[in-house]
């Protein structure tokens, strides 16, 4: 269920924003949280969304389109999650603990497919 908020009156900057927010969030198919099943615990879920978040902001990604901060409810509790596009959930599994089989399967996979793109 979402939330609308209503006012008498609509900047349409402000308008056009929430719009695009809207659109890039349909296009966030993944929840961190999703993680969670995958083994990671959610401190490393936390730390690997801040480091994936920086490594956009430093790439000149723009991280509106991959990364939106939500709440979920998972075994009846309300958790602070993050919505995510393919390219911010790579971010986050490529930069989540390497000692987790996921990850480390998941970081040779992607090295793999870089390095058949070079021969």
């Amino acid at each position: 269920m979402e939330l609308t908020i209503y006012t008498k009156g609509y900047d349409n900057a402000n308008s056009i924003n929430n719009f695009m927010d809207f659109y890039y969030s349909l296009q966030m198919t993944h929840l961190a949280s999703d993680l969670l099943k995958k083994g990671l615990s959610p401190k490393q879920i936390s730390d690997a969304v801040a480091v994936a978040f920086k490594i956009a902001k430093s790439s000149t990604i723009e991280t509106k389109k991959h990364f939106m901060p939500v709440y979920s409810a998972i075994n009846q509790e309300i958790i602070q999650d993050c919505k995510l596009s393919h390219l911010g959930y790579g971010l986050v599994l490529m930069n989540a603990n390497p000692n987790l089989s996921v990850v480390g399967d998941f970081q040779v996979n992607v090295l793999k497919e870089f390095l058949k793109g070079r021969n």
